[in-house]
């Protein structure tokens, strides 16, 4: 039960590392220089699913995937994130259309960019627990 508290939580604070991360770039202009129309808000109603969902996918980090090099899992496992959210979420739930195109051509660069932080910020979070 430990082990699964902790990868919630992991997963969780990776979220928010990376809610703050996305917010920061929205904010100094930064998705926008690439072409990418996100900018999203600092609120709670904004932040609290992706603390929520961040926990949720902090579960992943219980597979048994490439043992100690918390790198690679990382990646990886930011690459399953990016893809759940590119086709299924993207398509099925807003009008971003498929891999958030709508957004700009770089969207998908973006989405795996900020996964990416959010699995490194739970992995480097659970080395230290």
């Amino acid at each position: 039960m430990r082990r699964w508290m902790l990868v919630f939580a992991a997963g969780a604070l990776g979220a928010l590392v990376s809610a703050l991360a996305m917010w920061l770039a929205g904010r100094y202009g930064i998705t926008q220089a690439m072409g990418v129309r996100w900018a999203p808000a600092l609120s709670a109603h904004w932040l609290y699913p992706r603390i929520v969902w961040g926990g949720l996918w902090g579960f992943l980090f219980l597979l048994p995937l490439f043992g100690s090099r918390w790198l690679l899992k990382s990646a990886v496992l930011a690459l399953i994130v990016s893809l759940i959210q590119l086709f299924v979420i993207f398509p099925y739930t807003t009008t971003y259309g498929v891999a958030g195109l709508e957004l700009g051509m770089l969207m998908p660069v973006v989405v795996y960019a900020f996964a990416f932080i959010w699995a490194l910020a739970a992995a480097i979070s659970l080395r230290l627990a």
